[in-house]
Order: structure tokens, then sequence, then C-alpha cells
């Protein structure tokens, strides 16, 4: 069979998508990993979409597996999410991260996750600035002025501390 050329702006990943879903078992996974890699010739933005539809697979294929024990919960996916952004892309992040639902914007009481960071932040943030002024020299003047204010206890960006 020859392979499909595609394109992001085709909106096939919409699809592939839809059936990365709670229906999916390991013997569908198999078949899905096999399509998305054989079947096309991705571009640059085709291919990271099927390694996400690949990847969102797999962990329903694996969560109706007897090794699952079950299923995991709203919490337990929520672990499984920041493994998967920590191994990807912030294996050397030290300060924290944090995912920001821009729906919040609609409502105020959640005003505090747009303006503040916690102490614990707050603390690895001025740690990792004195690191980094005692480990580089080659760092732009402006990072160094603003590494010096953090580890001087001036909070940047006009954020509160709070718990």
């Amino acid at each position: 069979m020859e392979k499909q050329i595609i394109t992001e702006g085709m909106h096939i990943q919409d699809e592939w998508f839809k059936k990365a879903n709670s229906s999916m078992t390991l013997e569908k996974f198999l078949e899905f990993f096999r399509h998305l890699s054989e079947d096309y010739v991705h571009d640059y933005g085709t291919v990271c979409h099927a390694m996400a539809a690949i990847a969102v697979a797999a962990m329903w294929a694996f969560n109706k597996s007897e090794g699952a024990r079950g299923g995991i919960t709203g919490f337990q996916a929520g672990c499984v999410m920041w493994d998967v952004i920590r191994h990807m892309n912030y294996e050397n992040n030290k300060c924290g991260l944090r995912l920001i639902d821009m729906d919040d914007l609609l409502y105020p009481q959640y005003e505090y996750k747009f303006c503040s960071i916690s102490s614990d932040t707050w603390e690895a943030v001025k740690k990792e600035a004195q690191n980094r002024l005692s480990e580089r020299s080659t760092a732009h003047p402006d990072v160094v002025a603003h590494w010096k204010s953090i580890v001087n206890g001036e909070i940047p960006f006009g954020l509160r501390v709070e718990d």
C-alpha cells in the first residue's frame, strides 16, 4: 500500500484523537500504531500529533489491562500527565511547573493562579538563581541582574508569594 502524504492542514489528526479514547484495547492499539507509523508520510506537524495520539491510545489501552488493576482515577491521570510532561520536555526543571487553564480567567475566584506563586516555588527559584550566579559567568548582564534581584528577595513580574 502506498503511503498517504499528509499535512497538518488536512486535520486528519482529529480522527486519530477520536480513536485514541477509552475504548482502546491492546489489540486495537497495535493496529493504530501500525497505521499511524506506516500508512502516512508525515509533515513537521502531523508527526507530533501522531506521537501524541499514539501515547494517549497506549495509556487508554494500558488502563484496560490487568496490570492497571481496574483502571486509574482522575487524580492518577493527572500524575501520568505530569510524568509525561516532565520526561518529554522538562527533565532538568529545578523550580517546578504549572499548567494554567486559561478558561479560569473567566472566574474571579481563580485570580491567584495568574498573579501568585507558592512559597515552595519562590524558595526553589531563589536557590536556582543563586546556583546560576555561582555556575555561569557568560549570561547576559540583564539576566545576571535579574538573578541577583531574585537572590536579594525581589519577587519578579509583579507576582505575590501565597500558599
